[in-house]
């Protein structure tokens, strides 16, 4: 087979072509790198090879830009480059990414639970609902909540006089306000507890 013809694209991929017919788009750096160019020869073998070192340099690029816009987990991660690269590619990606230290679950999970305890006030089996949708074992998500858990009475008290402070005025206000601290997590006896001097039942 006979490279025909190579032509830049965007964002750094070129489209390649082979006898004539377009075959792939590719990463430009990688295939500069492989020395193919313009009226080389190449087997099948070495283009697969060479498909395959494409995607992943752009599943290693595409993590680093993630995790530079957010911090991620790996479950994150995987689902988001595998649909792009594929598993193969996603998998060595991550692993590079974990070699560097640039990504590491356990880390992860103690700065998201303390943001959700001190910015969003959630209760405990919250945090740890929120910490397994991210990717995080259960047996972490647990382990770490338990580390900044917090008095959920204490934690509806204070959204009390911040959030809903304008509803408890009205029977409609504290429902309002009732069905919000359900759908943040909290236990109606939790609920009830902290609001007793605003309820009459």
């Amino acid at each position: 087979m006979l490279i025909t013809a190579i032509e830049e694209r965007k964002k750094g991929m070129s489209a390649l072509f082979i006898d004539g017919e377009y075959v792939s788009g590719i990463d430009t750096v990688t295939l500069m790198s492989s020395g193919k160019k313009t009226g080389s020869e190449i087997t099948d073998e070495e283009l697969f090879d060479l498909l395959e070192a494409s995607k992943l340099a752009r599943a290693k690029e595409k993590a680093m830009y993630l995790i530079e816009y957010r911090a991620r987990t790996r479950k994150e991660l995987e689902e988001k480059l595998a649909a792009l690269y594929g598993e193969k590619a996603a998998e060595a990606a991550i692993c590079r990414l974990e070699e560097l230290g640039l990504i590491n679950d356990e880390d992860f999970a103690r700065e998201y639970a303390r943001q959700l305890f001190e910015k969003k006030h959630y209760p405990a089996r919250r945090v740890v609902f929120e910490l397994i949708k991210k990717g995080i074992s259960r047996e972490l998500a647990e382990e770490i909540t338990e580390e900044y858990e917090a008095d959920p009475v204490s934690q509806i008290r204070s959204l009390l006089y911040t959030k809903y402070s304008r509803y408890l005025d009205s029977e409609k206000g504290l429902q309002k306000t009732i069905n919000g601290l359900k759908s943040m997590g909290f236990s109606w006896y939790d609920i009830k507890d902290a609001m007793s001097d605003h309820l009459t039942y």
